[in-house]
């Protein structure tokens, strides 16, 4: 043992240290173990056996990550992070959980843990939580020129983007919800561009826009002649979004059949492609989003339970537009300022009427909705000043004080006008814009839907 001491030592000191790791486990093997891989990456190690002895050492040194197992002689791992949370908020920790304890792991990362790991312990995965870990940026990340970002200063604006940050900083599964065009999908990517994978892949899917059973294939891929028409192999989802974040959206539309192959694949880290007989090791963070209520879905037993409690660890709520109506003058100038000619001979801006009218509309197609009467405002102005009736917002969605009755109902042509947009819209928004899957998801024909669109006024 005093050998193994030594040479452990002897290595530690003629490698370059590239961070400081603190190492929380009550078993010396699983401690030796882990100091061991540590130390053949180049970082230096400190080991203690309990809680107290942990904060002893955080208190009296530096570290860039604390891995700590779950079950101490003095307490357990989530009371080591709420108080790492509390005293050393830049510090990630790393939770250690016996097989199959999916409520300690969940319990850890709404806690505040950067990751989990589960014995017996794979190396691999420990060695890409570290990198991830050591990959966190010291501070967040400004927006370059021509990126999206979060813009508004409403108090729900705010919110949303320190929850942003903090998300940031842990690998813990993430749902946003919210309304359609609320920008759930930039939250999501805003998650990933600001934490540990942002040189990484971020693969966007919509699980309502692909037909059951090409699921599997598509989520997991697929090896030559596993059926027809699979001339090679093929990644799938999982496979390209290795080592970065898959994004979820609509997440409440899959199969239960695809949920539960879902769940064993976030739960293993492992996926195999139709076709295969090995199993691919991923490491995949999954945001997801949808516009229902996913508990409600559980309800209903259209969602499994079990999945959303994987998925369901941290809620972001993204508020509606209605909610943030100080944000819309200067998410009005930022769409604006995109829709004008890149050659600068056209710079189209709002009258002070037409800003007035947009502070007064509900929107509920949220920031989309804005985006797309801009850009038809923009077409239809015969200035550079746009005007209310270059808007054309709908009257009867002002808001007004009078209470919603039976007369929002008619006249009947423009109540039935209302509720076909909004229905056609929504089925855009669930496959992407993609007017044939559109088509075939309202039952209708592309050239239906061509005709009603032009007739709608929907671009």
């Amino acid at each position: 043992m005093a050998g193994t001491v030594a040479n452990r030592r002897a290595e530690r000191r003629s490698q370059p240290v590239q961070g400081a790791v603190l190492v929380v486990d009550d078993e010396a093997d699983i401690r030796e173990l882990l100091e061991l891989s540590l130390v053949r990456m180049g970082l230096a190690v400190e080991c203690a056996g309990s809680v107290s002895a942990a904060k002893q050492l955080l208190q009296s040194g530096r570290y860039d990550l604390c891995l700590t197992d779950m079950r101490l002689p003095d307490g357990d791992g989530v009371e080591l992070v709420r108080f790492i949370g509390t005293q050393f908020a830049d510090l990630p920790v790393a939770v250690i959980t016996a097989f199959g304890s999916t409520e300690n792991a969940v319990a850890a990362l709404k806690a505040g843990a950067f990751d989990y790991l589960t014995k017996p312990l794979s190396l691999d995965q420990l060695r890409a939580l570290v990198k991830s870990a050591l990959s966190l940026p010291q501070q967040p990340a400004a927006a370059k020129a021509g990126e999206h970002e979060l813009l508004g200063s409403s108090p729900g604006i705010e919110q949303v983007r320190l929850m942003i940050e903090k998300l940031a900083r842990s690998q813990a599964p993430v749902y946003i919800t919210g309304e359609s065009g609320s920008g759930k999908e930039l939250a999501a990517r805003l998650i990933h561009k600001k934490g540990a994978r942002r040189d990484k892949a971020f693969v966007p899917v919509n699980c309502g826009a692909i037909p059951e059973n090409l699921m599997e294939s598509e989520f997991f891929g697929y090896k030559k002649g596993a059926f027809t028409g699979a001339e090679s192999d093929r990644d799938g989802f999982f496979q390209a979004a290795n080592a970065g974040t898959l994004f979820l959206d609509e997440v409440a539309d899959l199969p239960l059949a695809m949920q539960v192959k879902l769940l064993r694949a976030i739960q293993e880290k492992h996926v195999r492609k139709v076709g295969a007989t090995a199993e691919d090791s991923v490491d995949v963070r999954i945001i997801c989003a949808t516009h229902q209520n996913l508990a409600s879905c559980v309800e209903s037993g259209k969602f499994r339970q079990d999945l959303y409690y994987r998925l369901a660890v941290i809620e972001l709520r993204m508020p509606p537009l209605r909610e943030c109506r100080e944000d819309i003058p200067v998410l009005a100038d930022a769409i604006l300022r995109r829709l004008s000619r890149p050659d600068g001979e056209r710079s189209v801006r709002l009258s002070e009427a037409a800003k007035k009218v947009l502070a007064g509309y509900d929107f509920p197609g949220n920031t989309r909705e804005l985006e797309n009467t801009l850009e038809r405002a923009v077409a239809l102005a015969a200035s550079d000043e746009i005007q209310p009736e270059d808007l054309q917002l709908a009257p009867a969605t002002l808001v007004s004080a009078e209470p919603a009755g039976t007369s929002a109902r008619w006249p009947l042509q423009e109540y039935l006008d209302r509720v076909e947009k909004e229905v056609i819209l929504e089925a855009l928004e669930k496959t992407r814009f993609n007017r044939t899957a559109a088509a075939k998801l309202l039952g209708i024909t592309f050239r239906a839907l061509r005709y009603r669109m032009e007739r709608l006024g929907i671009r």
